[in-house]
């Protein structure tokens, strides 16, 4: 069974692969991270997705306040956003908003192999397969794009690591950070512009003429400047055109909409990696308390009964 399950999820990794492949210029990958930046959190603290996906949007993150170690958790990453809106694609038409994430983890925290999942923590991951981020980042986790639809909810399953083995590892709290995008970038890493976007004007003057281009949904702005050069820019198919011939313009005055109606955001968390010893310890500190508070009122019980007795006679 458990082969089975390996098989399968390597039969969706390769088929992710080639349909990353096949459409990188349409939609929004990690692999755009991953092969840019060696670390994906710079050193303010910003995860590097925010340099494609311009727009701010909400993201939540939710694992346990202390987990032991050696053992499996869930870290639960909520993408929210409406699930009726549609993103415009590579080709100028609309489609659904895919997501992804990237869940950077302490140094010895990696993702739960397998065989160590509950049936119900396999349930709740289903078909999704989770990468490390790099060679020298295992503890680095990416996943996506995948269909926002059906995984605004993400559970990642994790690995707590055992200092005992792991010599880097210490019990103490450690930070997570975590960033989660819906929908596609408006900046590709080359610094080009996705046709997810907003076009701004180039040069200041009279727009003589717009035409559509041989690409359904593309056009071509002609400005003629104060000056008499003619200047054309072409707009690619998605955004939608607010100006017309005749028009007068600024340099950076908007000609289209702005299609984008996805974004990116990123949150932290604290995780304890707890010793047991120091849970039996507890254990035992509170069972002495509570014997003592117990004893304290019995013997206050019996010391009220000697004065009574005291002044009966």
């Amino acid at each position: 069974m458990d082969t089975l399950v390996h098989f399968r999820k390597k039969l969706f990794m390769l088929f992710t692969i080639l349909t990353c492949w096949q459409s990188l210029s349409t939609q929004a990958y990690p692999i755009y991270a991953q092969q840019g930046y060696e670390n994906p959190r710079e050193a303010t603290g910003r995860i590097v997705c925010a340099n494609c996906h311009l727009a701010q949007k909400p993201v939540d993150i939710e694992i346990p306040q202390a987990v032991l170690p050696d053992t499996v958790f869930e870290a639960l990453v909520k993408i929210p956003y409406n699930l009726q809106l549609q993103q415009v694609l590579g080709t100028g038409k609309k489609g659904s908003l895919n997501v992804g994430a990237v869940l950077i983890l302490p140094q010895g925290f990696t993702i739960a192999p397998v065989e160590r999942m509950s049936s119900s923590l396999k349930d709740k991951i289903g078909n999704l397969y989770f990468q490390p981020y790099n060679e020298n980042n295992p503890n680095i986790l990416v996943v996506g794009p995948i269909p926002g639809n059906q995984y605004s909810e993400i559970t990642f399953p994790l690995l707590s690591p055992d200092p005992k083995t792991n010599k880097n590892v210490a019990f103490l709290k450690y930070p997570i950070y975590v960033g989660g995008n819906r929908g596609r970038g408006q900046i590709y890493p080359t610094g080009e512009k996705s046709n997810n976007t907003v076009y701004n004007a180039t040069n200041a003057g009279l727009i003589t003429k717009i035409e559509q281009t041989s690409k359904k949904g593309a056009h071509e702005i002609t400005i003629q400047d104060e000056s008499g050069t003619v200047i054309v820019q072409a707009i690619p198919a998605g955004p939608s055109l607010i100006v017309f011939e005749g028009q007068t313009i600024d340099v950076d005055q908007p000609l289209t909409n702005n299609p984008n109606v996805g974004g990116f955001g990123q949150a932290e968390t604290e995780v304890v990696l707890q010793d047991p010893l120091r849970i039996k310890a507890l254990i035992v500190f509170l069972l002495f308390t509570i014997f003592a508070q117990v004893f304290l009122v019995l013997k206050k019980k019996q010391f009220e009964k000697v004065q009574l007795a005291e002044l009966q006679f």
